[in-house]
């Protein structure tokens, strides 16, 4: 018996939910305009690049702030392997190509 009763009444009040949300307030104020974003700041140095033939070879020397930390070697023969200064110190690992392997990113933040 207590169902028949609640399932009409749970009926009516869910009819009636949508003519609730169509109510507004009277006292809505437009939304201010959105301000345009901030302008971007490009402080990273674009690399400057030296292209050097030595011998057969084409090697192109990646420099920032005149610092050399990467270098592209490009035989007549065979595929471009990069030579790459990952911490600054002068030891060079080679990459057979930049896009493969997990290479992290690492900036300097303070150099004493």
């Amino acid at each position: 018996m207590r169902r028949r009763i609640l399932l009409p009444a749970t009926l009516v009040l869910l009819a009636s939910l949508p003519a609730f949300a169509q109510q507004r307030p009277a006292d809505l104020q437009p939304l201010p305009e959105i301000p345009p974003p901030p302008p971007m700041a490009d402080d990273a140095p674009e690399p400057q690049v030296t292209i050097v033939k030595r011998g057969e070879d084409t090697i192109e020397e990646y420099r920032v702030n005149g610092r050399l930390y990467m270098m592209k070697v490009t035989p007549p023969h065979g595929r471009p392997y990069f030579l790459v200064d990952n911490q600054g110190d002068g030891k060079w690992s080679r990459h057979e190509g930049i896009e493969t392997g997990l290479r992290v990113p690492m900036w300097v933040i303070k150099t004493f």
